[in-house]
Parts: structure tokens; C-alpha cells; sequence
């Protein structure tokens, strides 16, 4: 039995459950989000609890028990306290700025990069070095946040590129001095 599928999912209040053939809507207090689950999953809602059964033992319905419970409940995080990932820019003249909805990257091309926002994604720049990606969907926020990462990646001799905050960049020794 899978140990994350088997945990009940507590319904904060102030959301809103609808369960319409394998079509789950949730509606909180940050938005509303709606998926059509896997038509083998059973889930069902009752007094402030969701859960998530399979009706086999079979390799597919295990693999889909636990996925299934675990992106209702981050469905259920999101529309109360919503995802963020936060990015940094490292480099000379590496630089991130907002223009209206749109995020404006400078990272050494010799365009800007631009990027508008969708599917309820919002973006935050506290600083010219930082960037906040946020949201109630975190599938969404995770694939925004990787497409601009992926605008420049960070190298590993200087470190320069847009990283994840906190992510470790693992770094190569330069070229060696000429030898005697």
C-alpha cells in the first residue's frame, strides 16, 4: 500500500471541493483550480477530508495512487497559500526588470529577453539580481521558473547564469598554468 496515496488530505476552511466524475475543482481563497483525475483513481470528500483509494494492486494503480494524492494536495496548498520559486542572476550586467506585466531579462545577449506572464503566474523583481516566480498552480510555477533558467544556465567555472536560490553550482578548475 503506498504510504503517501493511504494519507488523507485535510481541507483547510474556507475552500470549496466539487467532485464531478474524476473532475476535481477546488476553489479557495487565492483562486480557483480544476484537474481531471486518472478515471481508475476513486476520491472522494467528506466532512473537510479527501482521499485518494485504487482499485487494484496493479503497477499502474499503485504508481497513480500516490501521484494522484499528492497533486490534490498541492492543488489544495495552492489556492490557500499558493507556490513560489525564487531565482537569482549572477554576473556582471546580469540584470532583471518588470515592464508592465512582463519580465525584461539582461543576461549578455545582445537582445533582451522577455516574458509575459500565464496560466495565473505572476512575477516579482525585488531586486535587479532576483526574481520571484509566483502562483496557485505549482506545476505552472516550476515550468516558468525552469523555462527562464534555461534563458542561461549557470556555467560551472565562473557560476554566471540564472540559478535557483540556494541551488549549488558545482564548479570546474580553470585551465592549468603551462608546465616547466
Amino acid at each position: 500500500m503506498s504510504r503517501i496515496g493511504r494519507k488523507p488530505i485535510q481541507v483547510p476552511n474556507g475552500v470549496n471541493v466539487n467532485l464531478d466524475n474524476n473532475v476535481i475543482t477546488i476553489k479557495g481563497p487565492k483562486g480557483t483550480l480544476s484537474r481531471a483525475l486518472h478515471g481508475d483513481m476513486k476520491v472522494s470528500y467528506e466532512s473537510d477530508v479527501i482521499t485518494v483509494e485504487r482499485p487494484s494492486d496493479n503497477k499502474l494503480h499503485r504508481a497513480l495512487h500516490g501521484t494522484t494524492r499528492s497533486v490534490v494536495a498541492n492543488m489544495v496548498s495552492g489556492v490557500t497559500d499558493g507556490y513560489a520559486k525564487n531565482l537569482e542572476l549572477v554576473g556582471v550586467g546580469y540584470r532583471a526588470s518588470k515592464s508592465g506585466e512582463k519580465l525584461v531579462l539582461n543576461v549578455g545577449y545582445s537582445h533582451p529577453v522577455e516574458f509575459l506572464p500565464e496560466n495565473g503566474i505572476e512575477f516579482e523583481v525585488p531586486a535587479q539580481n532576483k526574481i520571484i516566480v509566483k502562483g496557485i498552480n505549482k506545476e505552472a510555477v516550476g515550468e516558468i521558473a525552469a523555462k527562464i533558467r534555461a534563458v542561461r544556465p549557470p556555467e560551472p567555472y565562473k557560476g554566471k547564469g540564472i540559478k535557483y536560490e540556494g541551488e549549488r553550482i558545482l564548479r570546474k578548475e580553470g585551465k592549468a598554468g603551462k608546465k616547466k
